[in-house]
């Protein structure tokens, strides 16, 4: 059966303890329309509550809550009981107290979520095998610090980690102590590429918590520097820490408007990277900035040009494709966006130093 999480969005003066007796509520009649409530998760202070739910469709959800109690959703996703479980933390209701009617559960569903990368930047054809080596090692050190700040891998993928953590304090911390195990050993090829948002699980878009993952890995993918965090992370860390700012020069913290200039950025870069016209006019006509505004932010924010962001943006993916081995040469340059294969291997070399056709035969 399939398995929904939804959100409700709660009136003032609504507390845990009231959404625990309407959770109850829900308990009580829910094999009327064939669901099955597992858990929920209530914040108070965002004055927003998620219920998870076992349920033929959305609409027997919807009947059950409107029947229970009549606090009707704002928004339902389908969920896969596994992911919820590493975002969260948990898919059932957490063990009730004895003596106690209600299982009160103060638990916002509010996560920082850390993305971590390992970029490659070259490929010096000798390298290839201590350099997966290297990669084993750091993603050995990524579980256990992730572990040892009660940190859940959610997700991990080739070389990028998504990180789910109850404390921003935490996630932080963690990210700190990832890069440190990083500096303090040498290996020129690789770079770690760590950004951190935080957010709820469900948002107006289709996946669990698809905003904040969005946000984090822009932050680990675009950003200059090594470690990037949004506005609400800094907010929040200092909240935390009994208003104790973060100082570390090495943390690059965003404003809001950068992070707006990012998400648009982003959303504009996904729809068109794979088209050879696009040019820096189009930046500016889409974006709404001026050519010497794109330039400045783009230089400030990201550390490069809209030609050479694009350009490297591409070749990335191109390395991806390249990892996976799906393609031949021909076809993933002109799948990423460049004219010919010969431009493609020169900004490749140039770029990682290595031919394509060089990786292809040592990987």
């Amino acid at each position: 059966m399939p398995l929904f999480l939804d959100l409700h969005h709660l009136p003032e003066g609504i507390t845990a303890a009231h959404v625990a007796e309407m959770h109850q509520a829900d308990l009580d009649i829910e094999h009327k329309y064939n669901c099955r409530g597992l858990t929920y998760w209530c914040d108070e202070v965002r004055k927003t509550a998620f219920c998870l739910v076992e349920a033929p469709n959305k609409q027997a959800l919807i009947d059950l809550h409107e029947n229970a109690h009549g606090a009707i959703p704002t928004r339902i996703i389908e969920v896969n009981d596994t992911i919820v479980e590493s975002f969260l933390g948990r898919i059932e209701d957490p063990e009730k107290s004895k003596n106690v009617k209600l299982n009160i559960i103060n638990d916002p569903a509010f996560r920082a979520l850390m993305v971590v990368k390992l970029k490659t930047k070259t490929l010096r054809t000798k390298d290839f095998h201590l350099l997966k080596a290297a990669v084993r090692g750091y993603t050995t050190s990524i579980k256990v610090l992730t572990a040892k700040y009660n940190g859940r891998i959610a997700k991990q993928e080739a070389n990028t980690f998504i990180v789910s953590f109850d404390s921003v304090t935490n996630a932080v911390h963690c990210a700190m102590q990832i890069l440190d195990t990083h500096h303090n050993v040498i290996t020129p090829d690789l770079e770690f590429k760590i950004g951190i948002s935080a957010g709820v699980p469900v948002t107006n878009k289709d996946s669990i918590f698809e905003d904040t993952i969005n946000a984090a890995n822009y932050l680990s993918d675009i950003i200059k520097g090594d470690f990037s965090i949004s506005s609400v992370v800094k907010d929040l860390y200092e909240g935390e820490n009994q208003n104790k700012p973060i100082t570390k020069a090495s943390i690059h913290v965003l404003n809001t408007k950068e992070e707006d200039f990012m998400s648009l950025l982003m959303d504009y870069i996904e729809r068109v990277w794979t088209q050879p016209t696009i040019k820096v006019i189009d930046f500016e006509e889409n974006l709404g900035y001026s050519k010497s505004k794109l330039y400045r932010t783009m230089m400030h924010l990201v550390g490069k040009s809209p030609n050479v962001f694009l350009k490297d943006y591409r070749l990335e993916k191109a390395l991806l494709l390249l990892e996976k081995q799906h393609n031949n040469i021909s076809e993933i340059a002109y799948r990423t966006g460049f004219t010919s294969p010969a431009y493609f291997s020169k900004c490749f070399q140039k770029k990682y130093g290595i031919l394509p056709s060089n990786f292809t035969i040592n990987t």
